[in-house]
């Protein structure tokens, strides 16, 4: 895990830099990815959203958007599985000829902790929160390698506070699970100057600040997708109880 502090404020970031960068949002929702949507489309970044969540609440953003980034694609299928996934990774990774930076979000809410009753459900609902995020990463920065683009993959694995010592268990079997894969991508894509980063669940022996908002999530994509962060990759930040 990083164990530095990054700073939590956007004040600190040249607006040129991310001007006209390309962004990918996958899996936002109202509770999950507006804040870094505001936030890449205030530096007037070319942004690909993407959400299932048609709310009034979600239409209303993507026009307040509109009005900000430099471009705006939006895109509403249904990506929850490897297969889905991989199609759509495919398709929005061209859509402004390469992509500079995946910030890609995934929620797992109180009503699938309490849906787990065996190990075999708790493997099976994390493999169905990561199988989706592992493929989107490695097509992704495939992408990014044939383009010559040294982006960044951020996956983003949110979880609300735990209530009892269940929920914890459940949250550090997800967290070393994304960290484990998290591990494998940033070895994997190295070479090409891709990094892949994470943001995962906090768990009691964690060490260091954590994450405990949006704002504070948005803040670290700013600084992993800008210059100040080509240096890190292979890290699991973690978030500090986040609803979905």
């Amino acid at each position: 895990m990083y164990m530095d502090r990054v700073s939590t404020s956007a004040d600190d970031f040249v607006s040129s830099e991310l001007a006209q960068a390309r962004i990918l949002i996958t899996g936002l929702t109202a509770a999950a990815g507006v804040d870094v949507a505001r936030s890449f489309a205030d530096f007037n970044a070319r942004l690909i959203v993407h959400t299932t969540e048609l709310s009034p609440e979600l239409i209303e953003l993507v026009a307040v958007l509109t009005q900000s980034a430099g471009e705006i694609r939006l895109h509403t299928q249904d990506i929850s599985t490897a297969g889905r996934a991989a199609t759509f990774a495919q398709t929005s990774a061209q859509s402004y000829g390469g992509l500079d930076a995946a910030i890609n979000m995934a929620c797992i809410s109180y009503e699938e902790i309490d849906a787990v009753e065996s190990d075999g459900d708790l493997k099976s609902l994390i493999a169905n929160k990561l199988t989706p995020l592992a493929q989107l990463t490695r097509i992704l920065a495939n992408r990014m390698s044939i383009v010559l683009s040294e982006g960044l993959v951020l996956n983003v694995l949110k979880m609300p506070p735990p209530r009892n010592g269940r929920d914890s268990a459940i949250a550090g079997y997800a967290r070393t699970a994304l960290a484990a894969m998290t591990a494998k991508e940033a070895r994997a894509w190295a070479p090409q100057g891709i990094r892949v980063n994470a943001v995962g669940p906090c768990v009691l022996s964690s060490v260091g600040a954590a994450l405990s908002n949006e704002p504070d999530v948005a803040t670290l994509a700013l600084h992993l997708a800008s210059r100040k962060g080509r240096s890190l990759s292979g890290h699991v930040f973690d978030a500090d109880g986040m609803a979905c």
